[in-house]
């Protein structure tokens, strides 16, 4: 059941944004969009290469989510899906470091493209925003308001990164927007134990 018109699907879409949006300021991939934004100074391609990788990597992490989902009954599973939104608000404070910078040898449209596709997609295997995107889809069990929700949430914090470059990187306030990311996965996660 996905229609487009109900509550659910709203709920799932701006939940999945929101948190995987917070949750991706001040990540690993978001480091290495400003560094590929830097090297290469070609937005456009970076930021499609960014956008293929995120729809294919958190299809993959919904679909597995629905997956578990369909065989997960009972009253434990709003425990487990709760504990680890709990997790992530936890994991979400631990600040994320890109040691290597990579070395830009592409310098035409595809090249940058594949390039950046190809680095965000493995990067972001086993990523928090990768996990959480599949917890989501157990907790809404919507698999497509989830992958657009935690798509678009992964552009809105990483098309800046991408235009504004180290400059934006360096004066966000990443502690209070961990923070904030924290809680949002925090009350994700009490909600889902208290309520569901």
């Amino acid at each position: 059941m996905i229609p487009f018109a109900d509550g659910p699907f709203w709920e799932a879409l701006a939940v999945s944004t929101g948190l995987v949006a917070l949750a991706e300021i001040g990540d690993k991939t978001m480091l290495l969009a400003v560094l590929l934004a830097a090297a290469w100074r070609r937005p456009v391609p970076i930021l499609a290469g960014i956008l293929v990788a995120t729809i294919a990597n958190h299809a993959v992490a919904a679909i597995a989510g629905s997956v578990l989902a369909s065989f997960a009954e009972g009253p434990w599973v709003k425990w487990v899906i709760g504990l680890t939104f709990l997790a992530f608000g936890a994991w979400t404070l631990i600040p994320d470091r890109l040691e290597e910078r990579p070395a830009p040898k592409e310098t035409t449209w595809r090249g940058i493209f594949l390039t950046t596709t190809a680095a965000f997609f493995i990067l972001e295997m086993g990523d928090k925003t990768q996990i959480a995107t599949a917890a989501l889809a157990v907790r809404f069990e919507a698999l497509i308001p989830v992958v657009i929700g935690s798509t678009l949430g992964m552009m809105l914090a990483n098309t800046p990164a991408v235009f504004l470059g180290e400059k934006a990187a360096t004066r966000l306030p990443m502690t209070w927007i961990r923070i904030a990311a924290a809680l949002g996965f925090a009350l994700t996660g009490l909600a889902v134990i208290l309520f569901d």
